[in-house]
């Protein structure tokens, strides 16, 4: 090939772009760390060669197909060119610039675009290449065996390679990111793309030119008109509700965007945790039932509207399926009357197992304690009945209709994967039915077709049979053509005194913004780690990068202004003994009004705040008077009791020279403390200190396993001190039995997590900020301000 020099700039700074090899070590499980200096979202490097022959069986199928030459430190791409060239041959076939190709190793073909052509000073012909994925070679690997063969992602990942490697030239094409791929429409094309894929946080985003709103700056808190209706104000479902802390988050932070959303309809089996979040949200419909009925009623119900409410002209709906000649809502004799449908179902309120749509039916000259659920198919005669109940429905969106819902939130509970559970499946965990939610809320995406999801769940479906889970999770919503994004966000980097690490997995309609994940605001202290390969999906700053983050939040911080109470204490409701002597403190005493950014309740100033759920879950008899023997002190636990003795291996041991017994009889020192972990664990009846945080805050704080006790009370943490650590106002309440308001605290989402998403969430829908950079800085005392105190001191 002749060399095509005057054509092409030689200068040396356009050969010396950093290789993006080191995104390739995603795979392989050797440690890992942030390199300084680096953009947002990180450059995970790596030291030593990416020969063909050394990296290959690690990195699969995405390996790029030709040796590099790079130092023993830098993946560079090639520095000692002697010149360029416009085109090369290769094969009797003429390349040009910008060609798309495949290139071989081994037998195996890649795909990727041709940026150069050169020669290098010991006269070897190179190319440069940027890479295409397939779907199987990105983070979603098997679990994309199913997506279209033709689908290509674009990527920034370049290298070069030696000109003989390219096999045979390829036609390749770019489709819009909304568009419906036909097959006749691309059937003269080898493969189509719309999306970029890029290994940081695991991100899948759309390729576009359309502009975004940047200054470079942190975006300024924004503040709403009064009570004036925001004009693009966004619906939300929340699916797996529990007492709705991430779809509070997610509302509280929207609204410090400058974006409105509302908590239309909620979802989830747990009554008592339905009641919490319709007593803290009365605006909501709130839905006690399993997600597969939901599902199919929703289904049922869409098909309804269609046949009786579907058509509109303004205000006025028309249907057009008449109602049929000889039916009637009239009884009979021996039959009662209808009066009103007042709602509807699928499946039996008593028996799941029993499913079919059923009407709830006020009958006429009865009250509503005497309503009952009939089979629809039973209420052929009440085709009115019916009609009525569906346009008045259709009209107030009981039921939200594909299109109706703005954003899904949800954590689909996934028990097959947990830890306390010793018959998990590792071999195929999508077969395990505890593991089905994943996919029903998926199913519920698909339907509803929302502009935005955002899923959570616990770092085990990362880490648990190599991630399988989370990539099914990531696989569907890229199938479903969803833009993704995959972060891992520790809670006490937002502001609480536990450590709390949960996964989030944002997802977005091709025309939206893909929403950013919000950089941590203080310090937090590492009680444990990611999953491995999925290091590089955790959200913090870069090492070496600048930032300033306030102090970690210890348990002092969050609970030291708490009334004192025993380990009986009966009252729901009580006053605040003591101001607030933290930032912290001060932030979660507000009213909702200062959480959304109105000024303070007279009720507040006039200091008449009342504090609600502040009991401790009661201890046994015999486990309060071994508590009341732990000391108040530092590290103290069950091995302080009477009868233990500590080996020289640190192990704990029964002495019998020093047991005593319990008025019951028992032992003070029980045999599951001794036992837990082989006498090694020093968490049995252990008490918290001031300058401690909490790993997580569990389901059911239990002092025979955890360290839950109270620094200087005889009783284990309250419901509104674990409330406080979850990031819950205190003027959220709960309701149903203390073990069930305990397992709602304990299931939630901490509230700032989701308050931080959801501001992120505002931004994307604005067009704020740059979608294809995976991370946002929040304002500066975002996590401990209200948005009345955000919004003032933004103005001021």
């Amino acid at each position: 090939m002749a060399p095509q020099t005057s054509a092409i700039s030689s200068s040396p700074a356009s050969r010396r772009q950093k290789s993006k090899l080191s995104h390739l070590a995603l795979v392989d499980p050797s440690p890992i760390r942030r390199s300084s200096g680096s953009t947002p979202g990180g450059v995970i490097s790596r030291s030593g060669c990416w020969g063909r022959s050394a990296v290959h069986s690690i990195l699969f199928a995405w390996l790029p197909f030709c040796d590099v030459l790079c130092s023993e430190n830098d993946d560079e791409l090639v520095l000692n060119v002697k010149c360029h060239y416009l085109q090369a041959k290769v094969s009797k076939c003429t390349f040009e610039l910008g060609d798309y190709a495949y290139g071989e190793n081994g037998g195996a073909n890649y795909i990727g675009k041709i940026i150069e052509f050169f020669k290098t000073n010991d006269d070897k012909d190179y190319f440069r290449v940027q890479w295409f994925f397939r779907a199987v070679d990105t983070v979603m690997q098997d679990a994309a065996e199913s997506h279209d063969k033709k689908r290509l992602f674009y990527s920034d990942l370049m290298n070069d390679n030696l000109l003989d490697c390219i096999v045979s030239r390829l036609k390749i094409i770019q489709i819009q990111p909304n568009a419906r791929v036909k097959s006749k429409s691309i059937a003269s094309y080898d493969f189509y793309y719309a999306m970029k894929y890029s290994v940081d946080y695991s991100t899948f985003c759309t390729m576009t030119s359309k502009p975004f709103h940047s200054n470079g700056t942190v975006p300024k808190i924004k503040e709403q008109n009064g009570n004036k209706p925001c004009e693009s104000e966004l619906t939300l479902l929340d699916v797996y509700s529990g007492c709705g802390a991430m779809s509070t988050g997610l509302c509280l932070g929207t609204k410090l965007s400058g974006q409105v959303l509302k908590t239309k309809w909620s979802l989830d089996i747990n009554k008592s945790a339905c009641e919490t979040l319709k007593l803290n949200h009365p605006e909501t419909q709130v839905r006690n039932e399993s997600a597969e009925n939901f599902l199919d009623l929703l289904k049922e119900w869409d098909s309804l509207c269609k046949q009786y409410a579907v058509h509109r002209k303004g205000d006025i709906i028309k249907s057009h399926k008449s109602i049929p000649s000889g039916k009637s809502d009239k009884s009979t004799e021996g039959e009662y009357e209808v009066e009103k449908i007042v709602d509807i179902c699928y499946g039996d309120t008593e028996d799941s197992s029993k499913r079919g749509l059923k009407c709830k039916v006020r009958w006429a000259g009865f009250g509503p304690s005497e309503d009952t659920w009939e089979p629809i198919g039973g209420l052929r005669k009440c085709q009115a009945a019916i009609k009525d109940f569906v346009q008045k429905g259709f009209t107030s969106k009981i039921l939200p209709r594909p299109g109706d819902v703005d954003v899904i939130c949800g954590g689909p509970p996934c028990q097959g994967i947990s830890g306390y559970n010793r018959h998990r499946n590792y071999e195929s965990p999508m077969d395990d039915e505890r593991n089905h939610q994943i996919v029903v809320f998926m199913d519920l995406v698909k339907f509803l077709k929302p502009k935005y999801v955002l899923m959570e769940n616990v770092p085990d479906i990362l880490r648990f049979a190599k991630g399988t889970l989370g990539r099914y999770a990531l696989s569907r919503l890229v199938q479903m053509n969803y833009q993704a994004r995959l972060g891992i966000m520790a809670a006490g980097c937002y502001g609480l005194a536990q450590f709390r690490l949960r996964v989030f997995l944002w997802g977005a309609n091709p025309c939206q913004h893909l929403p950013q994940f919000p950089l941590p605001t203080h310090d937090a202290i590492l009680r444990y780690g990611a999953p491995t390969e999925f290091e590089r999906n955790i959200v913090a700053y870069d090492e070496g990068q600048t930032h300033r983050l306030e102090k970690a939040l210890k348990l002092a911080d969050a609970i030291s202004d708490l009334p004192s109470i025993s380990n009986f204490e009966a009252g729901e409701e009580m006053k605040y003994s003591k101001p607030p002597e933290t930032e912290f403190q001060k932030y979660v005493r507000a009213t909702e009004s200062e959480m959304l950014g109105f000024s303070p309740s007279a009720k507040k100033q006039a200091g008449k705040a009342v504090l609600y759920d502040h009991q401790a879950f009661p201890l046994s008899p015999d486990d309060y008077l071994r508590v009341c023997l732990i000391p108040k002190r530092k590290g103290a636990n069950f091995r302080d009791l009477p009868g233990v003795t500590v080996d020289e291996r640190n192990y704990a041991r029964r002495d019998p020279s020093t047991e005593q017994t319990l008025p019951s009889g028992k032992s003070y020192v029980p045999d599951y403390a001794i036992n837990f972990y082989e006498g090694k664990s020093m968490r049995p009846f252990g008490r918290l200190w001031w300058d401690e945080t909490v790993p997580t805050v569990t389901c059911k704080p239990d002092p025979h396993c955890q360290a839950v006790l109270h620094p200087e009370q005889d009783r284990i943490l309250s419901l509104r001190e674990c409330a406080r650590l979850q990031g819950f106002p205190d003027y959220y309440r709960f309701c149903g039995s203390p073990k069930e308001r305990y397992r709602q605290v304990g299931n939630a989402v901490a509230v700032p997590v989701a308050r931080a998403l959801g501001y992120a969430l505002g931004l994307a829908f604005q067009q704020v900020g740059d979608p294809s950079q995976p991370l946002i800085t929040l304002p500066p005392k975002f996590s401990h301000s209200t948005a009345y105190e955000l919004l003032h001191s933004a103005s001021a």
